[in-house]
């Protein structure tokens, strides 16, 4: 892949100019132009800064191939900046016309199945497809002989949500390609897939495919080697594009819409071509769960942003102003909790907060999607709370300018190890990732400590402490960074399953972790899966005694203290959680997976003994608490009223109102405090 470039406008010059940015999705090809004009007074009224415009518009500019229709596009984008919005101008590529499907079916994707996907919907393209690439340069070029240096545009944003994966024939070509610049010659293919399992040796390039529809289960290396084929093939996508945006203006930064932890893509290599971090982030407002996940991704997309000179930043593209479409049962947010939810954002380092979509559809899929301007119009509360939430955050945005989240604590996250981790044939379908991840966040989010998700070979030097919920897969790099760590004196937190497979999948020989059994001083021998209908218990005299569930280690220890024991069959004795000094600093393992509150006893102890604070203490259940620069942001997700304890004097910057000690904080609602000074008053 290319290497981005080094010095590139981003969110800090579009929140300099702008401030906190706060807008939406526009689609003026739904509409009229008298709607048009009432639309940019409105954002004009909410003090909307940024509309996303042309993202699905590709067969509203390009009709027919060749016959290009820009003038509506120019007066909307005209009319906008009369009005003060700046435009981040998409790329319509991630749904085209239905012309190209009919006219070139061979653009369109194929399960692995071997269905060809028709039109009608969107994302219906192959990403290795030469005429939809080359469709879609000449539709980009276009856009920027028209508007390349368009000073209205702000941000050009690229494709949407990528994350399609085909199966046909010209993306085995592309697969085999890749393969080739990977590996070099077959042999050390064959080697890396483990191929002299079922007679899988390949004796010749062409032989290679896909992992398609199979009578039985698909060789995990090759089905890890396609995960990563198709995330950079994606990549590659929107690079071509990218480049020729910057050819034509280097001074608008680029960027495309990220979904969350999405497994069809590594954002870890997406992130460096980013010039803004952006995500799209739907809670369910029916699900609790989904309050501390938000929470994650944010935690997410700004350590993403991370660079050896800084912070880069990040901001929320999509969220919904309501209810959702796609949901069974679309349970709409509170205007409460919208308001919430962006600011909870804010607090977590987003530069802006944006929504999907600016006017409510009233006809396609989307037609009951919830939106800024909703059926109802301006005659509706939801409509008067987003326009006063667009005043809030351009008062609260000279704040916030400079300010940015610093963490003690990271956690880490691979995605290399999260689809290696999920493929079939292992001990255990139920030990997911990324729920373990979301296991080990939710205690430090409870008490208010801050957590960057990173590699695992990312430099971990800044932190106190390293949690590693589960890291089925580490490279050599990774395994000697997280030994480095604990060397120089961090407290490295490691779960079970850890050390498993290299590179290619395949699993390390020895006993687990592999080549961390020094640091932990201990080592397992098998992985034992837990029977249902038997209750096993860990015991501990640190900590108390706890269930466990799903999974557990034949574990000795070799030198570390034990913390945990487990009391019943089949590990009956054996050490459930270990403790080790290793030279300068501290390693754990858990070989289990705890209940929920025994977990978080033991996330606290690790925390104190670190020297880990939270920002504020005793928070309140369902309370959010996270520090930006200066700033504290109290978030009440409950629906009653609590008080929380706010040691010192501060003020509340939403109501400018002075906090001493005691902060009653209303339900669903948010505080943002800021330190009082002697002499203010």
């Amino acid at each position: 892949m290319p290497s981005p470039r080094t010095v590139r406008p981003g969110l800090a010059e579009l929140t300099e100019r702008l401030g906190i940015l706060y807008g939406g999705d526009y689609n003026p090809e739904q509409w009229t132009p008298e709607i048009w004009a009432e639309d940019a007074r409105l954002m004009q009224d909410a003090g909307v800064n940024l509309a996303s415009v042309g993202i699905f518009s590709w067969a509203s500019l390009e009709p027919e191939p060749g016959r290009f229709t820009f003038g509506w596009l120019e007066q909307v984008i005209d009319l906008l900046a009369d009005h003060g919005v700046a435009i981040d101008l998409a790329t319509p590529t991630a749904s085209p016309p239905p012309w190209l499907g009919h006219r070139w079916p061979d653009t369109l994707p194929v399960t692995a199945e071997g269905v060809r996907l028709g039109w009608g919907s969107r994302n219906h393209y192959c990403p290795s497809s030469p005429v939809y690439r080359e469709r879609s340069r000449l539709i980009v070029a276009e856009l920027l002989r028209r508007f390349g240096d368009h000073p209205a545009v702000a941000m050009w944003h690229v494709g949407n949500e990528y994350g399609t994966p085909c199966y046909c024939d010209q993306c085995a070509v592309g697969f085999r390609g890749w393969l080739q610049a990977r590996y070099q010659d077959l042999d050390a293919l064959n080697a890396a897939w483990g191929t002299a399992f079922w007679s899988q040796r390949y004796s010749e390039w062409a032989e290679i495919i896909p992992p398609r529809q199979a009578p039985y289960l698909i060789n995990p290396s090759q089905q890890l080697d396609f995960h990563r084929f198709v995330s950079d093939l994606l990549l590659e996508g929107y690079l071509e594009q990218r480049s020729m945006i910057i050819d034509a203006n280097p001074l608008v930064p680029v960027t495309t819409n990220l979904m969350r932890f999405y497994w069809g893509a590594d954002y870890r290599t997406w992130a460096p071509h980013l010039d803004v971090i952006a995500d799209d982030v739907y809670p369910d407002p029916n699900d609790p769960r989904s309050i501390v996940e938000a929470s994650l991704t944010s935690d997410l997309m700004r350590s993403l942003g991370h660079t050896d000179d800084g912070q880069r930043g990040w901001m929320l593209l999509e969220q919904a102003a309501g209810a959702v479409n796609w949901r069974g049962h679309n349970v709409a947010k509170s205007v409460r909790r919208t308001r919430l939810e962006s600011l909870r954002a804010i607090g977590r380092g987003a530069g802006g907060s944006c929504y999907f979509q600016w006017r409510a559809s009233t006809a396609g899929t989307e037609r009951f999607h919830a939106a800024l301007v909703p059926h109802a119009g301006e005659d509706s509360d939801r409509w008067r709370a987003h326009l006063a939430h667009g005043q809030e955050l351009k008062a609260l945005s000279p704040a916030v300018q400079d300010e940015e989240v610093t963490a003690e604590v990271a956690m880490i996250f691979d995605w290399d190890s999260w689809w290696a981790a999920e493929e079939p044939a292992v001990p255990s379908n139920r030990l997911k990732p990324l729920e373990q991840l979301q296991a080990w966040y939710t205690p430090l989010w409870r008490a208010g400590v801050t957590a960057d998700i990173v590699a695992s070979t990312a430099d971990l030097s800044g932190y106190r402490v390293v949690l590693a919920p589960t890291a089925y897969l580490l490279t050599d790099d990774a395994t000697a960074n997280l030994q480095n760590f604990v060397a120089a004196g961090g407290t490295l937190v490691l779960g079970p399953f850890s050390g498993v497979a290299d590179s290619n999948g395949h699993v390390r020989r020895g006993r687990f972790p592999v080549d961390l059994t020094d640091v932990i001083g201990a080592s397992g021998e098998q992985w034992l899966p837990l029977p249902d209908a038997h209750e096993v218990v860990v015991t501990s005299e640190l900590l108390g005694d706890g269930p466990v569930r799903v999974w557990s280690e034949q574990l000795r220890a070799e030198g570390a203290e034990i913390i945990a024991t487990f009391a019943g069959w089949p590990v009956d004795g054996l050490p459930a959680v270990v403790r080790n000094d290793y030279q300068q600093g501290t390693a754990w393992y858990l070989a289990t997976l705890p209940e929920d509150a025994w977990l978080a006893q033991l996330i606290t102890a690790v925390l104190d003994e670190a020297g880990v604070r939270p920002v504020l203490a005793e928070l309140p259940d369902q309370v959010e608490a996270v520090r930006r620069g200066e700033l504290v942001f109290v978030i009440n997700h409950k629906v009653e009223d609590v008080v929380v304890t706010v040691p010192g004097r501060w003020r509340d910057l939403l109501t400018d109102t002075l906090v001493g000690d005691q902060l009653e904080l209303p339900g669903e609602d948010v505080a943002v405090l800021r330190p009082i000074d002697g002499g203010e008053e």
